[in-house]
């Protein structure tokens, strides 16, 4: 993959370690999508001449008791539509350990400890909801970090308050 990197984009690939598959992929995802080399759209955007305007905006619920309900409820959906069937098969058809990026995201990581015999099933309910919700935490705390405007996502007049703030800002609902 570094070698697929150095033509296109010879600056992230002078930083990125060769052993980074996962930020090599990335930057090489960017390149096809873009046409432009990571590097290039990242000075863009610190010398605030990126691909366009730009706002950041956040969907950052109030209710926290009630996040942490959807959380466990989009969990025991992931798990009724087959997640533990899901990595399994993916262990049968390919070489994959649980140390690869993809197997240690949340839900991936607690149905391979299932699979290994590691935990029962309560235990994968439980360890997958709580992933989850640090995950949302982490999300949160990122989230406070840049300036951006918050919209809370249960709002029935969502669409609205953002096509409102977006006609603040000078943009149009696209």
């Amino acid at each position: 993959l570094d070698d697929d990197l150095e033509p296109v984009d010879p600056a992230t690939a002078g930083h990125v370690k060769s052993t980074d598959a996962q930020r090599i992929q990335r930057a090489l995802e960017v390149y096809e999508i873009a046409h432009r080399p990571l590097s290039e759209l990242q000075g863009a955007r610190e010398a605030g001449d990126a691909l366009g305007p730009a706002i950041a905006v956040a969907l950052i619920p109030g209710d926290r008791a009630g996040l942490h309900r959807e959380i466990a409820a989009r969990f025991d959906a992931m798990l009724a539509a087959g997640l533990v069937a899901e990595v399994a098969a993916l262990r049968t058809r390919h070489a994959l350990t649980p140390d690869l990026p993809s197997m240690r995201c949340v839900g991936y990581r607690q149905a391979w400890e299932f699979l290994d015999g590691r935990i029962d099933a309560a235990t994968l309910r439980a360890k997958g909801i709580a992933a989850t919700r640090q995950l949302a935490k982490r999300q949160f705390t990122w989230l406070r970090a840049i300036p951006a405007t918050a919209f809370e996502p249960s709002s029935p007049r969502l669409a609205d308050a953002m096509a409102d703030y977006l006609s603040r800002e000078g943009l149009s609902r696209a």
